[in-house]
Parts: structure tokens; C-alpha cells; sequence
């Protein structure tokens, strides 16, 4: 059997996400389950751990926890515990772990670390046999299918979807999510714009609220299939000093979806572009387009990234790049 071309397995993933975000609404009977005994336990803080992609992803949990519980929320450094041997007393905290494989060896650790501490633990992955699925008092399985590109995407999005489901309570009305992802995959836009960037080696991108983690999580994938140096900012940290390395050199990608994050981020583009920067927006039809119709803006992360990881492959292919498998990486990263 000949190879795959190069590209072919990030591009079939990134279809196959309104699928997997179907199979995990119409199979969330675990997460329900799941939500239910995190509202039982009442926890007075959540504390996040996660690496990579996930971490991303984890960081839309600490605004979903912060705006809709009102709970305070952090995300976690796992070598406070594996490295330095920490054990903070974590009574009444949701100890939330976000790994698509479940492999990494201080998640596992600081998972049990705080389990020990006190902590209610939940893991959320797309392995349940995992070590960290084991580690944790729940488990969340994302029910992604098993993905073969190095570059994460159905993965995250569905750990963005199991995350909402998980903390906010709530489900989408059926179908809409999915179809909105379809129809967004459909336009055409990411490979019409690749072509912008073909030549550049920096590149800004950023978002405010439930946006940041999509402006994070599409500077990774830059990073990882194209080789750029991408750097992602808040919309309101982008102003305070990182504003200054801007100018018709370093173009922008702003997340300015619907809601009010994106309204948000409008000074921020009216400043760039008087500073000269060339602005990509993301949710303007005249931009990399959305169909948001329907569509809550906590749910929005699930859309945002989709034509920024079509655009992320395009221009990886454009460059010579193999997206599919990236240089010095590999599925599974295990970290201490």
C-alpha cells in the first residue's frame, strides 16, 4: 500500500469533525452522569492541567467555569507536584485533566497527586484505557475515533465540546452544532487566503474571552505544520507592549466572531490596522467566514478553529511541508 500524500490524514480529520461532534451529542450520557456528581460535589475552585492542544482546551474550561459557574478557576502546574513533590491541600477542588491520549507521565502523576490532596479529579481524553483515565475518580471519554495526524483537530474540538457539556450544564439543540460545522467547513476562504502567508515568518493571532484559547490553538498549528513563528495574545495584552512589534512586516489573524468577545476586539483591529498591520479576521464574511446562526458564543470555539486549521494546512502543503507528520514531534508527547 502506497503512503498517504502528504496532508491527506490532517485534511480527512478536519472533515470528519461534524461526525464526531454529532456521535458525542447523540452518545453524552457519561458526561451528564459526569456533570452530575461535579454539581453534587460542589467544588469551590477548579484547577486545570493539561499540555499542548489540550491545554488550549483547557483554557476555554477556566473561562466556561469562571463565566457560567462563577467558580474561580486556574490552570495547573503539574511540576509543582512531579518535579518539585508539592501536595497542596485541594479539598473542595475540581482537579480537571485535558489529554487526547491520556500518556503523558505528569499528568498521570499530578492527577494522582491530587486526588490524594483531596480533589474531586476528572480526566478528559479520547482514550479510556488510558493511564490518566485510570488515575482520575471520572472519566470523560470525547469519543473522537482514533486520529492519526499528529496535529490534533476532531480531538480538540470534541475536548471542547465535552468541556462544555461537562461545566455549563446545558446541551445544544440537536444537530445545530454539527451542521454549523459542515456548513463552516464549506467555504472556501482558508485556501483562498493561504497564499497571503506563503512567505512570511511571523505572524500574531489573537482573540479575547472565549476566543483566546482558538487564537492559541491556531498559533500551535502554524507552529507545528508550517514551521512559523506564531505568536498568540489576548486582545487586551496585545496592547500592553507586544503592540510595538507591529507593522506591515508581522500580519494579524483576530478571532472577531460574534458576541462579546468579539465586540471586544474591534478597538484592538481599528489599533492594528492604523499601525499598519494587515488584519485577518475571523467571522466577517469578507474574512475567514462562520456560519454561526443559532450557535451560542460559548460554543463558538468549536468553529473559530475549523478555517483556521483548514488554513493551517494550506499553507504547510504551499511551504513543502508535511503536516501530517511534523518535524521532532510525535503523537504522544510524555513529559515529566
Amino acid at each position: 500500500m502506497s503512503a498517504p500524500q502528504p496532508g491527506a490524514l490532517m485534511a480527512a480529520e478536519i472533515a470528519e469533525q461534524p461526525a464526531a461532534l454529532a456521535r458525542l451529542l447523540e452518545d453524552s450520557e457519561q458526561v451528564r452522569e459526569a456533570a452530575g456528581r461535579i454539581r453534587r460535589a460542589a467544588p469551590r475552585f477548579l484547577l486545570a492541567a493539561a499540555r499542548g492542544t489540550s491545554d488550549h482546551a483547557a483554557l476555554y474550561a477556566k473561562y466556561l467555569a469562571e463565566i457560567r459557574l462563577g467558580l474561580p478557576a486556574g490552570l495547573a502546574s503539574p511540576s509543582s507536584m512531579t518535579v518539585y513533590g508539592s501536595r497542596p491541600n485541594l479539598a473542595e477542588v475540581l482537579f480537571l485533566a485535558v489529554s487526547q491520549s491520556g500518556g503523558s507521565p505528569d499528568l498521570v502523576d499530578s492527577t494522582a497527586a491530587a486526588r490524594e490532596c483531596g480533589a474531586l479529579t476528572v480526566a478528559v481524553t479520547n482514550a479510556p484505557d488510558s493511564a490518566l483515565a485510570a488515575a482520575a475518580e471520572i472519566h470523560v471519554d470525547i469519543r473522537a475515533g482514533t486520529e492519526r495526524a499528529v496535529a490534533a483537530t476532531k480531538t480538540y474540538t470534541a475536548e471542547l465540546l465535552a468541556l462544555y457539556l461537562l461545566l455549563s450544564g446545558e446541551r445544544p439543540p440537536a444537530g445545530a452544532l454539527p451542521d454549523a460545522a459542515e456548513r463552516t467547513l464549506a467555504f472556501t476562504a482558508p485556501e483562498q487566503v493561504a497564499a497571503r502567508y506563503a512567505g512570511v515568518d511571523r505572524l500574531v493571532v489573537t482573540g479575547r474571552g472565549y476566543s483566546y484559547p482558538s487564537a492559541r490553538e491556531a498559533a500551535l498549528k502554524l507552529m507545528e505544520t508550517s514551521y512559523l513563528s506564531a505568536q498568540a495574545f489576548s486582545g487586551a495584552d496585545l496592547l500592553h507592549g507586544p503592540l510595538a512589534m507591529i507593522d506591515a512586516d508581522v500580519p494579524v489573524i483576530a478571532i472577531t466572531s460574534p458576541g462579546r468577545g468579539g465586540a471586544a476586539m474591534m478597538p484592538v483591529v481599528e489599533r492594528l490596522r492604523d499601525n499598519g498591520a494587515a488584519v485577518l479576521q475571523v467571522g466577517p464574511a469578507d474574512g475567514l467566514p462562520l456560519s454561526t446562526d443559532g450557535i451560542a458564543e460559548e460554543l463558538l470555539p468549536i468553529l473559530e478553529i475549523l478555517p483556521l486549521q483548514r488554513l493551517a494546512l494550506r499553507l504547510a502543503l504551499d511551504r513543502g511541508r508535511d503536516p501530517d507528520r511534523p518535524r521532532g514531534l510525535s503523537k504522544v508527547t510524555r513529559t515529566w
